[in-house]
């Protein structure tokens, strides 16, 4: 039991590692990764300014633009991971190593955290420097904490989606494509989500990204204390501990069935 703690933390430092360096090795990717969102965001931000929307709606903006990295970041460099690996022939030696696919999952999430943050972190501040948008984070603690949160429950869908990826190949590119607008909208990367009818409101409760994005929101621009977004984040525990259990059943389950049905290591078109 102990040795396959230490290889699976082996195994999830590796990843990690990877990431990391594969991440950083192009100067101009981090360029563009941190130009392009800046600019994406002015978009909504002028469209707001426009409108008259007081400066707090600029603030939403900068704080979604933000979090929309940890999304990529989820739904392309992680949950799409094994059908990349497949499609370069890699996946087989995931496969026949003594280690659990979670664990793989772990470094490629670690990884890719370390990664995104930097770049959201440049994001916010250079959004905030230039827009000079209002904050009051009166508990940076209790935002750090529902963060966390949000993107452990995230990282934890992520690896939900990683077995459906693994499974249907080719789909897997078209399903990510599908999630990334809808996300979008329905967790109010760009708007308050109360402002969005109570069905769609509904519909968007099952996203944990909706939780922590707007559980942030308040304690970084309204000032509310931990009391105040504890529905928050009694949500954001439910979904980690439904999500994470069902991500390592979805995984076993799906290597499984793929393995009978020889669908895992061959390219189906």
């Amino acid at each position: 039991m102990r040795e396959q703690l230490i290889s699976n933390l082996k195994v999830a430092y590796a990843r990690l590692w990877v990431r990391i360096k594969g991440g950083n090795r192009e100067p101009e990717w981090i360029a563009a990764e941190l130009v392009i969102p800046i600019l994406t965001l002015s978009a909504y931000i002028y469209v707001y300014k426009m409108l008259g929307a007081p400066p707090e709606f600029a603030s939403f903006v900068i704080i979604g633009g933000t979090m929309i990295a940890f999304w990529m970041n989820v739904l392309w460099n992680m949950s799409a991971q094994f059908y990349w690996e497949k499609e370069t022939g890699n996946l087989e030696l995931y496969l026949v190593a003594p280690i659990s696919r979670m664990a793989v999952l772990l470094g490629m999430a670690l990884g890719g955290i370390v990664n995104t943050t930097l770049r959201a972190a440049a994001i916010l501040v250079v959004g905030a420097s230039i827009f000079q948008v209002p904050f009051a984070l009166n508990e940076p603690l209790t935002a750090l904490l529902v963060f966390l949160l949000t993107i452990t429950a995230v990282y934890a869908l992520g690896m939900l989606f990683a077995s459906l990826f693994l499974l249907y190949g080719r789909e897997a590119w078209h399903t990510a494509n599908l999630l990334q607008e809808p996300v979008y909208f329905f967790s109010g990367f760009y708007f308050p989500t109360k402002f969005l009818p109570f069905v769609l409101q509904l519909l968007a409760s099952i996203i944990p990204m909706t939780f922590g994005l707007d559980a942030i929101r308040k304690v970084a621009i309204s000032g509310e204390s931990i009391v105040q977004i504890m529905p928050n984040i009694i949500a954001l525990v439910v979904f980690i501990l439904i999500l994470v259990p069902l991500a390592k059943f979805a995984l076993n389950f799906m290597e499984s069935l793929g393995k009978k049905e020889g669908r895992l290591t061959l390219r189906w078109q």
